[in-house]
């Protein structure tokens, strides 16, 4: 059974910085790219950014510039840091993993979600 479970989130003021960690566990082969994305309020779900194994990022225009991501040396631990963010920015964020389990199968897989609220 795989879980990934974020930490962090919560209310950060206007031009503030969020920091987000995901980490991954359980039964697993290999987890491949690992990344976060959101959700706002009547919206549908955006990427804001991912990271493979050969640590390339990948980073939309509305994140590029103002949000890092990394990951940890085991693979197993993904972290997002956004400076700058705007009332905009605030929406459910979720740890994404794509991972390699024991069959042979490439699937998708999800946190649970946290809450980032921009306001002061």
């Amino acid at each position: 059974q795989v879980q990934l479970v974020e930490s962090g989130g919560g209310l950060v003021q206007p031009g503030g910085t969020l920091r987000l960690s995901c980490a991954a566990s359980g039964t697993v082969f290999r987890i491949d790219t690992m990344g976060w994305f959101r959700q706002g309020t009547g919206k549908l779900r955006d990427l804001v950014a991912t990271i493979d194994n050969g640590d390339y990022t990948n980073y939309p225009e509305s994140t590029k510039g103002r949000a890092t991501i990394s990951r940890a040396a085991t693979k197993n631990t993904v972290y997002l840091q956004m400076n700058g963010l705007k009332p905009e920015d605030t929406a459910i964020y979720y740890c994404y993993a794509s991972i390699l389990d024991y069959t042979g199968r490439v699937r998708d897989y999800w946190g649970q979600g946290t809450q980032v609220t921009v306001s002061s």
